[in-house]
């Protein structure tokens, strides 16, 4: 998904805005080592300090302990973190970015506090991750926007292509405020599915302190909000029938269905069929990037 993400959002997105761009494939494939290494460290690190509740919750998809040792599991995330980071700081160097270097170091430094402290705390780690998927966007977008002269940053005018009458730094508000609402929605709703291996470990997460039924009525009133803003977003598309069409079909009705199924969700069955529902949403979500390449 993040591999996806950023190809699409430079290539089918951006490029379809943008007539020439200053940021070179080499230097793409760089930044995309860098982000999926960072990526997977952060996916190993949680893993490491999830192991007792993996066990309850998803023992078939639990390695650590079982496939590879702890230790092993240490070397690969500082080998994948500190490689991922090496690389995203010397291509921000090198691009006069420091604003990016900054990302890079937070991204980091967050994913292991997230993993360690924060995620089984009340709504802040749902917020922090939500927060890392949007900064994929928006990293890819600050490269794309940098012209270096004389070692001196200058914000290049963009010169958007005469057939679009989209606004560019708008349409990338709507990938970022859906892109951080679908992944907190989903991140609450695997926090009730997740709720019997998190209390064996004492964590303090939504559905632990105000109930499952409670907590799902929270991620119930963020879709609505997701469901408005989409409505809001379909109103500007009247006269462009591809976006139109897409949108209701694979986002709007998909979503539609997920908060009826949201709304009488009682079982663990019923939140793990949620969580892929999402995830179906987010994909057909960033999937949409294509129709600007097409249209």
């Amino acid at each position: 998904m993040v591999l996806l993400t950023m190809v699409l959002t430079k290539y089918a997105f951006l490029h379809s805005f943008i007539t020439s761009s200053y940021f070179s494939h080499l230097n793409f494939i760089l930044l995309t080592i860098s982000v999926l290494l960072i990526t997977a460290g952060g996916y190993i690190i949680n893993d490491i300090y999830d192991v007792e509740s993996d066990i309850i919750n998803k023992p078939q998809k639990t390695y650590i302990n079982k496939k590879i040792s702890k230790k092993t599991a240490w070397v690969y995330y500082y080998f994948s973190t500190f490689s991922g980071l090496l690389i995203g700081i010397i291509l921000s160097y090198n691009k006069h970015q420091t604003n990016n270097i900054c990302i890079f170091i937070f991204t980091v430094i967050g994913l292991f506090i997230y993993s360690k402290h924060i995620k089984k705390t009340v709504l802040l780690g749902n917020i922090l991750v939500s927060t890392f998927v949007l900064l994929i966007i928006i990293l890819i977008n600050n490269f794309e926007h940098i012209n270096i002269n004389n070692g001196q940053n200058i914000t290049r005018h963009i010169q958007l292509k005469q057939a679009y009458s989209f606004n560019l730094n708008n349409t990338i508000y709507v990938f970022v405020i859906f892109s951080f609402l679908t992944t907190l929605i989903r991140e609450i709703i695997k926090d009730i599915e997740d709720i019997n291996g998190d209390i064996k470990i004492s964590a303090k997460t939504l559905p632990i302190i105000i109930g499952r039924q409670r907590a799902a009525k929270i991620a119930f009133y963020l879709s609505c909000l997701l469901f408005f803003i989409l409505i809001i977003v379909l109103q500007f598309l009247n006269n462009y029938y591809l976006f139109l069409s897409y949108g209701i079909l694979l986002i709007f009705i998909p979503l539609l269905y997920f908060l009826y199924k949201l709304w009488i969700a009682k079982s663990k069955r019923d939140f793990s069929m949620l969580s892929r529902l999402m995830k179906f949403i987010m994909f057909f979500g960033i999937l949409s990037m294509l129709l600007f390449s097409i249209n």
